[in-house]
């Protein structure tokens, strides 16, 4: 005899992309300006360079019975433009956000500085990726984990 539990819920990825322009310079002050050229080439460039960035967020979770949302797409846009775009669009990244204080702003840092922002306040499913796209061709994935070595 088959015993039947309840029916599996599906378990859906939402996501919601913004945009933002910003400049940085990949730079580490524990290295001479020599070291910082040969590591970051013209990234290292005292006048800073800027990006067009994409950030796209991912939400898992499965649809609330009374909505059908994974989570509302409208407050999870007010989310990111209140935690990541206001405090970067426009900005430089070295000097004029907070959260990114001391931080080199590679696109792989600034993965997981966004996540560390956003993630807190994603109360409807859960924050499953970000993605942060520097150009059309490069860009980091971030799922929230960390290498155990």
């Amino acid at each position: 005899m088959a015993v039947s539990g309840p029916e599996p819920r599906p378990l859906l990825y939402v996501v919601r992309r913004a945009h933002f322009s910003a400049a940085h310079r990949l730079y580490n002050p524990r290295f001479s300006e020599e070291w910082n050229r040969r590591t970051f080439g013209k990234c290292a460039s005292p006048h800073y360079h800027g990006h067009n960035y994409t950030l796209e967020v991912v939400v898992a979770g499965s649809p609330h019975p009374e909505t059908g949302y994974v989570i509302d797409l409208a407050k999870l846009a007010e989310i990111i433009d209140e935690v990541i775009v206001q405090k970067c669009d426009h900005r430089n990244l070295n000097t004029e956000v907070d959260f990114l204080h001391g931080l080199i702003p590679s696109t792989e840092n600034l993965a997981v500085a966004f996540w560390r922002q956003l993630e807190p306040r994603i109360v409807q499913g859960r924050l499953y990726a970000i993605r942060l796209y520097e150009t059309e061709r490069n860009y980091v994935e971030y799922r929230g984990e960390y290498d155990a070595h």
